[in-house]
């Protein structure tokens, strides 16, 4: 079992700053589900007003001192902003990469603090202010285009994964929670620390609050130098142009069908139609479409082509097609 340690009212507000974006939380389950064995992360069930409770500073200690974990969301939607930027690896090179890219970071004069996980790390970087998450967003996706990172859900099915996942959210999502961090995993009983301190809570806390903090006016900075939009300004998305096969000029393009998003590498992403008729993909970002072949759509959630295509009004015909997700 790991050490218990007794939270202070210091640790828990130390926290609170560093961590605490919006009263939103979720929790680790305390035992493994019957069928998977894992440790599932859940909402707090609601009161008899009808309401999650919200995170409070007693439900921060327990996690700090080991009784329950917490999950934190990075986005507040009723401004669109985040508190900290959150990169999750847990792939077989995901370390070296989140290194490379805390390296990059500090030749861009930015500090990312690097923690421990089960497979892998997180990195993180902390906001002097809350940062817009389009722009946290838009900074980390063009650091690792510019070190080769491959980032999860862009093109490629393994690769970092970026907290805030959402450009923005509508009143009431969530997004995605991320494990809070200092607390205990449930599913190996083991506490995570970050690189850079002694492991217990008064030195991590206390070396996390000397990380330098990210300015928005730096962040516009970064952005201009990746040739990102800054704050105010926002890049107009250019539809692709159709793609058409010389010898088959009937066939089905599914980009006369759709609005792209953005472009991400070697793909165009988007929101997948299957998806969003069945209520999800809210981040609008499950549809991978090739630049150079745009007969090739993937759904990283893992819609079929049938899937895609029906919900899109165009049914594949009853001749058989190729088994990847081609037009």
């Amino acid at each position: 079992m790991p050490k218990r340690y007794q939270a202070t009212s210091t640790n828990v507000e130390d926290y609170w700053q560093l961590f605490v974006n919006r009263r939103a939380y979720v929790l680790q389950s305390m035992r493994p589900h019957a069928e998977s064995g894992r440790y599932y992360y859940f909402r707090p069930k609601a009161g008899k007003n009808g309401e999650a409770p919200s995170l409070a500073a007693e439900t921060v200690r327990r996690h700090l001192e080991g009784d329950l974990t917490i999950g934190v969301y990075a986005m507040s939607p009723a401004t669109q902003r985040c508190k900290w930027i959150a990169m999750d690896g847990d792939y077989k090179d995901s370390l070296k990469h989140l290194c490379e890219l805390q390296w990059e970071l500090q030749q861009q004069k930015v500090d990312a603090a690097l923690e421990q996980s089960r497979r892998g790390a997180h990195l993180w970087i902390f906001g002097e202010q809350p940062l817009l998450a389009r722009q946290c967003r838009l900074l980390i996706s063009g650091l690792a285009q510019k070190l080769g990172i491959p980032v999860k859900g862009a093109g490629t099915a393994e690769g970092i994964e970026i907290f805030p996942k959402h450009d923005e959210l509508k009143d009431g999502d969530f997004g995605n929670a991320i494990r809070g961090p200092l607390g205990i995993h449930r599913a190996i009983s083991a506490r995570f620390w970050f690189y850079g301190a002694d492991y217990n809570l008064d030195n991590q806390l206390a070396f996390l609050k000397r990380v330098s903090k990210l300015s928005e006016e730096r962040l516009g900075v970064l952005l201009q130098k990746l040739g990102q939009p800054s704050e105010g300004e926002k890049k107009e998305v250019k539809a692709p142009p159709r793609w058409q096969h010389p010898a088959q000029q009937r066939q089905f393009h599914i980009l006369d069908h759709l609005q792209v998003c953005r472009k991400a590498g070697r793909n165009w992403i988007t929101r997948c139609p299957s998806c969003a008729a069945a209520g999800r993909d809210k981040g609008g970002d499950n549809l991978a479409i090739s630049v150079d072949e745009p007969q090739k759509y993937i759904c990283w959630a893992g819609c079929s082509k049938e899937m895609i295509r029906a919900a899109l009004g165009c049914p594949i015909p009853e001749k058989r097609e190729s088994a990847y997700a081609t037009g």
